[in-house]
């Protein structure tokens, strides 16, 4: 159901780690949750962030969330394709609607497997 390449957050993020390089989303969990995304925030390149830190915003119908990293590092580019397209986070939350690359320093010590991520969400139901 979740992709097995990625490592997962309990505020339901997502990481792919590729070496010292990490790509982060939301989970499809979280995209259903929020219903139709129509606006999204984004640090700006460069942006020096702490795992658990805020790293931007996703508003939808129902909601406004806070985005935490799930890692400490740099962030080195982000999808810019959101700010006039939001919805790909809801159309293809592990393809298209990506967030932020990072320049991995440390990641955060609670990362979750797929599997993991699997039961703490059939936990939250």
């Amino acid at each position: 159901m979740y992709p097995e390449n990625l490592k997962y957050t309990k505020e339901h993020e997502w990481l792919l780690v590729r070496d010292k390089w990490g790509t982060v989303g939301i989970t499809e969990y979280a995209q259903d949750a929020l219903g139709d995304v129509v606006f999204v925030d984004l640090p700006k390149v460069g942006t020096k962030l702490n795992a658990g830190e805020s790293l931007g915003v996703v508003e939808s119908v129902k909601a406004i969330s806070d985005i935490y990293a799930p890692c400490t590092g740099i962030v080195k580019q982000v999808n810019e394709n959101l700010f006039a397209t939001p919805e790909l986070i809801n159309d293809d939350p592990y393809g298209e609607g990506w967030l932020v690359e990072m320049e991995i320093e440390e990641l955060a010590d609670d990362l979750l497997t797929a599997e993991e991520y699997a039961e703490f969400v059939a936990e939250e139901e």
